[in-house]
């Protein structure tokens, strides 16, 4: 009876795990939207930030209002893995499921925010603006970052350098594309250079 038991936990265990594997992206089901210093091609601009190709990253430091790199594709479930640097001032953020491509606002999509210096810090790096609180708020100025961020279905999970910072239920947005920001408007914070040195997606 012992290794019958035994026998049936080893299988549990083996069907558990293989469950778990199919719901991860493979290495080859990525879709590289920045790689280096190309991926503006996979970006319509809204704003007006001089976005460009340089030392090896998309970057932008300059605009008159928010601007945003919007894929041309949108996604419903799927992860994705975005490298990042930014100063300690910067204003950006990954935006989800955007429903209106024009208008690129945390009320039409899910802002994953990264922002330090975010007055209410609550809604700052790491967090879901007004959807999800980071406490403590983790930093990200004046270095390279990873953001690991799942959407699937109404659950979103965002890992900010291999540490989970949300872990929510939201269903407002089901589908639509990602934006990327460089929030250097008139009424944000002063200063932040923004640069993404990889962004990948996977569909779930």
């Amino acid at each position: 009876m012992k290794h019958v038991s035994a026998l049936k936990l080893a299988l549990v265990v083996v069907v558990a795990t293989l469950f778990g594997c199919s719901q991860m992206p493979t290495q080859s089901s990525w879709t590289a939207l920045v790689d280096g210093a190309s991926g503006l091609e996979n970006f319509d601009r809204v704003g007006d930030a001089n976005w460009r190709a340089e030392d090896g990253a998309i970057v932008a430091d300059q605009a008159k209002v928010a601007s945003y790199l919007v894929s041309k594709n949108s996604y419903t479930d799927f992860q994705i893995k975005a490298e990042f640097w930014a100063d300690h001032t910067t204003n950006s953020g990954v935006f989800l499921r955007l429903s209106d491509r024009k208008n690129v606002t945390a009320a039409n999509s899910y802002e994953v925010n990264i922002y330090d210096q975010r007055p209410d810090p609550n809604f700052g790096t790491g967090a879901i603006v007004d959807i999800a609180k980071v406490v403590p708020m983790p930093k990200a100025g004046g270095k390279w970052n990873t953001f690991v961020i799942t959407a699937k279905g109404s659950r979103l999970i965002v890992e900010l350098n291999g540490v989970q910072t949300v872990d929510v239920q939201d269903s407002k947005f089901s589908s639509g594309p990602i934006a990327l920001q460089f929030g250097n408007g008139p009424k944000d914070a002063p200063g932040g250079v923004i640069k993404w040195r990889k962004v990948q997606i996977s569909a779930l």
